[in-house]
């Protein structure tokens, strides 16, 4: 096999022309960053969980690109073209890797609570009624979907209109992404909630096949792509974060993520970030497999 690409968590390997071959790593990632710290079981559980996704989709009639699952933390997948100038990518386009982040949010949180107190985003955006006051945590009045761009250096928003046109888009294929990313959400959110778990946000990521038919790929509903909260503590009115969350919480009460922003907004070279706490890596393998278990409902 060929090493063809290695992500923030994944290594991606050529099996042959149409197929790829997924190891994940035990490397974690904030703010586009690889942290210099390895977590225990990581790989494992993030492709076992995957692999859990991708059989309810399809059992669900959600075409993806799942091929096969290697033990412990491989995957097969099927292989698209990644078309990195938009310019040849058009409504005709087949066998590619549509180069957004489809995002889908349910509540208050993150970075969305962020642009809501800077003003980016309007409380009427998001449904509520103007001059409403969001609450970090609130239930939004409907999901929010927003995109960015996939294969740039660092995620970009985009309008809908921008997404369309890079991702060589028609009107009614992004309505179909959209009512996709819905469903899948609601598999999620009806699955978990079996477990206690409340499915905040996330991300989703499509192609299209040889005959232009959508399919999910990559991977979603893990914790690195997705934020869940316990819903017992939740009715409490608190927000336990069961998601790397806490990692980006650490680097920002120690002033990394600061010093980052700041770089960036001047275009000055970017601090490396530094490694974490032996206790912090503890605490983040242990919430790996706690969360794989509360997912599935499988044992680690």
């Amino acid at each position: 096999m060929e090493l063809i690409r290695t992500g923030k968590v994944k290594e991606v390997y050529a099996v042959d022309r149409k197929t790829l071959e997924f190891v994940f790593t035990d490397n974690i990632s904030v703010f586009d960053k690889i942290i210099p710290s390895r977590i225990p079981h990581k790989g494992n559980t993030l492709c076992r969980t995957a692999k859990f996704w991708f059989d309810l989709l399809e059992a669900k009639g959600i075409k993806t690109h799942f091929g096969e699952y290697i033990p412990p933390n491989r995957m097969k997948v099927k292989r698209l073209n990644i078309i990195e100038d938009y310019d040849r990518i058009h409504t005709e386009t087949v066998n590619y890797l549509i180069p957004l982040e489809v995002i889908c949010r349910h509540y208050a949180a993150g970075s969305l609570m962020d642009r809501i107190k800077a003003g980016r985003i309007k409380t009427e955006d998001l449904g509520f009624p103007k001059g409403h006051t969001v609450k970090y945590g609130e239930k939004l009045p409907r999901p929010f979907v927003e995109t960015t761009t996939k294969l740039e250096a660092h995620d970009r928003e985009l309008t809908e209109e921008e997404a369309k046109r890079i991702a060589g888009l028609t009107d009614e294929d992004y309505r179909e992404i959209v009512e996709t990313v819905l469903r899948i959400d609601a598999i999620i959110a009806e699955e978990v909630a079996k477990r206690g778990l409340i499915h905040c946000d996330g991300k989703k990521e499509f192609g299209y096949d040889e005959d232009r038919r959508l399919i999910v790929i990559d991977t979603f509903g893990t914790l690195d792509e997705d934020r869940w909260w316990d819903a017992a503590e939740y009715a409490k009115g608190k927000m336990v974060e069961l998601s790397k969350e806490f990692v980006r919480q650490h680097y920002r009460e120690t002033g990394y993520h600061g010093e980052l922003m700041a770089a960036r907004e001047k275009g000055a070279a970017e601090p490396d970030i530094p490694a974490l706490p032996k206790e912090v890596v503890d605490r983040v393998s242990d919430l790996y497999v706690e969360v794989y278990e509360r997912i599935t409902g499988q044992k680690f």
